[in-house]
């Protein structure tokens, strides 16, 4: 056998550590996207700040009164989103704040503003912060006791309810106003 030169071994040597590097480039990369797919992370872009309801839950069925007695319709074809909450009757202080916060949230959607609304269950106290978006239901239980945890002990949770009536997002007592913006922002593009 013909030996190789000092120059054709560096060739070679050459070759082949590109060739390990591709190697090692291909499948180090779908060991690393195996490994972050079956742990659990997400990217940030695909993260709710909200508790995501898959399937969501369907309040379609429940007819909804305004506090003056007006039907209440979903009507779909608008693609209006709504902000619910459902509070205790005993919440004043704490309402007044989420009230405030729910106006600035509501406020800081521009020109998108005028397809979210915030529907209040119940009669909300005389201090809470009245908005074009506020709108004040009936207290109906049969519809309060089909949204989930809104008896929670920490407070009010807040939800996300889409177009056609079905809860999409809940927000526990105390969550960051900053990511129901955020999240509905991301949902009202998908108009």
């Amino acid at each position: 056998m013909n030996a190789l030169t000092p120059e054709q071994l560096a060739v070679r040597n050459k070759g082949r550590r590109v060739l390990l590097l591709i190697f090692a480039m291909f499948f180090g990369s779908m060991a690393l996207a195996g490994i972050l797919r079956f742990s659990g992370w997400t990217p940030q872009i695909n993260r709710n700040h909200g508790q995501l309801y898959e399937p969501p839950i369907d309040l379609r069925q429940e007819p909804l009164r305004l506090a003056d007695g007006q039907p209440y319709a979903w009507n779909p074809a608008e693609r209006t989103w709504r902000i619910v909450l459902a509070p205790p009757a005993d919440c004043a202080p704490a309402c007044v704040t989420l009230s405030q916060q729910l106006d600035k949230v509501w406020q800081l959607f521009g020109h998108n503003a005028d397809n979210v609304e915030i529907l209040w269950l119940g009669s909300p106290p005389a201090a809470v912060a009245v908005t074009p978006a506020l709108k004040v239901l009936q207290a109906q239980p049969a519809f309060r006791a089909k949204l989930p945890g809104v008896d929670d002990p920490a407070g009010t949770p807040v939800y996300v309810i889409d177009p056609n009536g079905f809860v999409v997002l809940r927000y526990a007592p105390g969550f960051e106003p900053g990511g129901l913006r955020a999240d509905l922002s991301r949902l009202l593009k998908l108009k």
